[in-house]
């Protein structure tokens, strides 16, 4: 973790740019995805997409255990462990972390950043522990946000969108960039695995409630859906499973993620940068 070759560091540091993160959902220790968080498909090993996304200099990988938190269950801190080993971007990792105790467990393990969902909206003081122990940078507090009632109005769901909280996101967001988040996770529900472009209007809403950095999951189905948010966001870090886990409109299982060159054009469609 961390051993880049001198030129991918030449590459990464010529100038700060929105970051492009491939997000891997783990299940049982193998690969799926999943559609509006629901019938999860597994699509293969989580180890093997690592080291594929290693070659592709990815900016940075978010890894998230789906059930680790709705079963109750600790952290795979094994499995943490080699995701970490194999893993030369920054990793962030989220699933089960429900004690600062564990979430300093997992850092240790070589993880830059821990997701925290369902225990942050159960306890927000959560996130104010765990930032004193491992640094607020290392902290991520994970929205999960869906369109309820016959209003349709974004609310916070948790334990895989099977809970409804009556929490409004952005009232939320707020409350844990207070207690010391470092960075905050849009997960669009009704967007997860449709690969139909982000909920630009959720987001432009969401964006406005804190200055902490931000970045989006949910819906991003192809380059043009990110160069769309950046156009509209700017600095905002873009994250999808399926864009980089399928190809084609059959949704072969295929790993793939833009080399520098596409991602200096795709920069430059939004532009932005």
């Amino acid at each position: 973790m961390g051993n880049y070759p001198a030129e991918e560091l030449c590459w990464r540091s010529i100038m700060l740019k929105p970051r492009l993160i491939p997000c891997l959902l783990v299940q049982n220790q193998g690969l799926v995805k999943t559609v509006k968080f629901a019938d999860p498909k597994y699509v293969g090993d989580p180890i093997n997409a690592v080291r594929i996304f290693n070659e592709k200099m990815v900016d940075e990988l978010m890894v998230l255990d789906i059930d680790a938190a709705r079963l109750g269950r600790e952290p795979d801190y094994r499995m943490i462990s080699n995701l970490a080993n194999e893993s030369r971007m920054p990793l962030s990792y989220g699933g089960g972390g429900r004690s600062a105790e564990q979430i300093e467990r997992i850092i240790a393990l070589g993880v830059e950043k821990v997701a925290v969902s369902s225990a942050a909206v159960a306890n927000l003081e959560l996130i104010s522990q765990a930032a004193q122990r491992v640094g607020a940078q290392s902290i991520v507090v994970v929205v999960d946000v869906k369109k309820t009632g016959l209003l349709r109005r974004y609310e916070i769901v948790t334990h895989n969108a099977t809970h409804r909280t009556g929490i409004d996101p952005a009232d939320f967001i707020r409350e844990a960039a207070s207690h010391g988040a470092g960075e905050i996770v849009i997960n669009t529900v009704d967007r997860d695995g449709t690969m139909v472009g982000y909920d630009l209007e959720l987001i432009e809403k969401l964006r406005s409630a804190t200055s902490l950095p931000m970045t989006v999951l949910g819906g991003a189905g192809s380059l043009e859906h990110v160069a769309a948010l950046w156009k509209v966001q700017g600095m905002i870090g873009a994250a999808a499973g399926s864009m980089f886990v399928f190809k084609g409109k059959y949704r072969a299982v295929l790993i793939n993620y833009p080399n520098p060159t596409e991602k200096a054009r795709l920069l430059a469609a939004s532009g932005k940068f």
